[in-house]
């Protein structure tokens, strides 16, 4: 058994073809489609947070809106960019998110990748270089993980507008349960590791730095196993979770294949440089064609088999019916097969 969910980078395009042409389209879609994906057992709504980009930048409005409509699904980022966050400010917004959802919120959080601007950070006001802010995100991560716990840390004002307990007080509101819901994108073997180490949940997308000359889903399924490896010798006191991200486009009607048919030959891994990163990164390949052949050809992938929830990247510019009819596939003619479900 698998958990199903959908990554949405929250495109919205104004032009023919696309049926998302606002920030507007963008958020109400993203609501209709968690909504109507419950309904289906899809099992979490997933979204990428992009700054200075015509796509979702903003999560924690969306994902208690989201939460205030569904019941059961799990509301996520895939993930939230820590160059760019203050971790008081983000830790209040999570922990009332996760109130207003009822305790269902995934929250993967990491470094990013390259944005659409240059040292964008510095416009929220860290004006750090693009090597300082790589240790200056774990940092912050940590930070955000410590506030997560609920700890009383701060000291009171002797002269308080409203009447308080004594003692050290903490960020409100808390939220129980949240710090065990965090996860880390990882894109290496070693991020895996510390991730494992400060007990995060890992999630690995659709690519990862490229360590071997092996396959795509061999590398990344050794991340995974050196993650649990990790998590074991750590010791922590609750089981983690693994996720990976798959391009899948099930082609079942004319409009799918006009669309993707295209995708359904020669599809394979590929090996790219991203900015600023000196080693070379490797792509995994789109699962497209007939549904019984994906499910062929991810009984296969090795990186699929280590983790607990498989995560579907949608072309969400289609629009929500045409997304329903793609995880509708996935979910009645491709995850019967792998045993999913």
């Amino acid at each position: 058994m698998k958990k199903i969910g959908f990554l949405s980078f929250g495109h919205w395009m104004d032009f023919e073809g696309s049926i998302v042409r606002s920030a507007k389209d963008a958020y109400l879609q993203s609501i209709d489609l968690a909504v109507e994906a419950e309904k289906i057992g899809i099992d979490g709504a997933y979204y990428r947070v992009h700054h200075f980009a015509d796509q979702i930048g903003s999560p924690f409005p969306l994902l208690s809106a989201i939460g205030a409509k569904t019941d059961k699904i799990e509301i996520g980022t895939g993930l939230i960019d820590m160059r760019y966050e203050n971790p008081y400010m983000m830790a209040e917004n999570a922990g009332l998110t996760d109130i207003i959802t009822q305790g269902r919120v995934e929250l993967g959080v990491g470094r990013g990748s390259p944005e659409q601007v240059l040292d964008g950070w510095k416009y929220f006001g860290y004006d750090y270089s693009e090597e300082e802010i790589k240790d200056i995100t774990r940092e912050r991560t940590l930070e955000f993980l410590k506030l997560l716990e609920g700890e009383r840390f701060a000291e009171p004002n002797p002269q308080p507008m409203f009447p308080q307990e004594p003692g050290k007080l903490r960020l409100e509101p808390y939220s129980e349960g949240l710090r065990q819901r965090i996860w880390w994108g990882a894109g290496s073997t070693q991020t895996a590791v510390w991730a494992a180490q400060h007990g995060m949940n890992l999630q690995s997308s659709t690519l990862v730095n490229y360590e071997t000359n092996e396959p795509f889903h061999i590398q990344q399924a050794k991340q995974l196993r050196a993650f649990k490896e990790a998590w074991k010798e750590a010791g922590h006191d609750f089981e983690p979770r693994t996720l990976v991200t798959r391009s899948i486009q099930p082609i079942t009607n004319d409009l799918d294949r006009r669309l993707f048919g295209h995708q359904d030959e020669g599809s394979y891994d590929q090996v790219g440089f991203l900015a600023y990163h000196q080693n070379p990164t490797i792509f995994g390949k789109t699962f497209a064609g007939e549904p019984d052949k994906i499910a062929k050809d991810l009984a296969e992938d090795e990186a699929i088999k280590e983790a607990d929830t498989v995560l579907v990247t949608i072309p969400n510019t289609l629009g929500v019916e045409y997304n329903m009819h793609l995880l509708e596939s996935i979910v009645k003619d491709i995850a019967p097969e792998l045993a999913w479900r």
